[in-house]
């Protein structure tokens, strides 16, 4: 006999994303920002930084004001995380290196991504040689990572290291000034993690049921987004990842992309406790999926950092505030000296709630200008321009 799917309503679906995500509900201080990564499984990298970088953002959204230097220490020392390609560059926890067997195997059985190497065993045997004899190591340290031209010009050395990196013969163990430093796989990853036994259904349907604890609640098409895998490997695998089927008010459920599923220790209880009010990455995971975020919080949003400038309608770098469990506005940052300056701020539909709105953004952005180590707000343009007054004044107040 099949068992009707557990309905859910838009708000409980909401509520229960926020607290997978670690954004309802008290945070885990102890745990700290590895414990944000475990949580979360995915941490994306992106080269913008206006307050700071998405990767040191996304704790920082969670547990508040914790130090930038700690962020890069948790991520990066002791062996816990490793980058990888998941849902774009991401640090990863170290646990998940097998998960990713089936990834490694498809760029070895295409034999490239990008860039072609004129002689791979002769440019790979020499990257081997050296990260072997002299331990982790950037591609310019390696012997350079451009032949001179674009960005994209790739020298040898480069490829074959990427290469190495794709295939899982290295490991990215850290960012040094915004660069790869490699390290072999069989120093950086221990060794009983170091294997690609798990097959390819193996992996995904593992890697599926990630997704699902991270996300709460899901679509198969929010589950194959979060880690950028193929719509039909989820569809195969997620009726035995341990997800349960849902069905949420409001969310299409017709086709297997809008099937609903739901971490069943997320229905366990309710989704109640403190909602964190706080300015998103737009790489934050919470985010970084268009659809879903239209579908739970009603907001369309889109990075328009390479959008010309005259043609943006929030800002190049445009942050959703998170509070109250809604996205209240979006903030475009910037700083100068030591002033936290919101360029353009605006406010999505408050329903008569303008004041209190205005306090959440304030809020926000006074705890962003002390993490950053700003003294001052200052706020410029405001949408609707009625709005700004009371945004200033709950910037002065505070």
């Amino acid at each position: 006999m099949t068992t009707a799917p557990l309905q859910l309503t838009t708000d409980e679906a909401r509520r229960i994303a926020l607290r997978a995500q670690s954004l309802l509900g008290a945070p885990d201080r102890r745990a700290g920002v590895r414990g944000v990564l475990r949580r979360l499984g995915a941490v994306q990298l992106d080269t913008i930084s206006v307050l700071a970088r998405s990767h040191e953002l996304v704790p920082y959204a969670r547990l508040g004001p914790v130090g930038r230097e700690a962020v890069e220490t948790a991520y990066w020392s002791g062996g816990t995380a490793f980058e990888y390609w998941s849902h774009a560059a991401c640090v990863l926890p170290i646990d998940q290196w097998p998960l990713f067997a089936f990834r490694r195997r498809a760029f070895r059985a295409r034999g490239h991504r990008w860039h072609h190497l004129e002689d791979r065993e002769r440019s790979v045997a020499a990257v081997r040689e050296r990260l072997a004899a002299e331990g982790p190591l950037t591609a310019s340290e390696l012997g350079g990572a451009k032949r001179g031209g674009p960005w994209w010009d790739w020298s040898q050395t480069k490829i074959a290291v990427e290469w190495m990196l794709d295939t899982g013969e290295v490991v990215c163990t850290r960012r040094q000034g915004w660069k790869r430093v490699y390290d072999l796989a069989e120093r950086a990853v221990p060794a009983a993690l170091r294997h690609d036994d798990l097959d390819d259904a193996a992996c995904v349907r593992r890697l599926v049921g990630q997704a699902g604890a991270a996300l709460g609640v899901a679509t198969e098409a929010d589950l194959a987004d979060h880690h950028r895998l193929r719509a039909r490997e989820v569809a195969a695998v997620v009726p035995d990842s341990g997800l349960v089927r849902v069905t949420v008010a409001g969310w299409p459920d017709r086709g297997a992309r809008n099937r609903a599923w739901a971490d069943p220790a997320a229905l366990a209880s309710a989704a109640r406790g403190r909602h964190r009010t706080t300015l998103l990455s737009p790489f934050d995971s919470l985010v970084w999926d268009r659809a879903r975020t239209e579908r739970l919080f009603g907001m369309t949003h889109r990075l328009e950092a390479y959008v010309p400038a005259p043609a943006r309608r929030f800002g190049y770098f445009a942050m959703p505030v998170l509070a109250g469990g809604r996205l209240v506005a979006r903030v475009d940052p910037a700083r100068e000296g030591g002033v936290l300056v919101a360029r353009h701020v605006t406010m999505e539909d408050a329903g008569g709630r303008t004041e209190r709105a205005a306090a959440q953004v304030a809020d926000a952005l006074r705890e962003a200008a002390g993490w950053v180590g700003c003294g001052e707000v200052r706020v410029e343009r405001v949408t609707p321009q009625a709005a700004r007054p009371a945004l200033v004044a709950a910037v002065a107040g505070g």
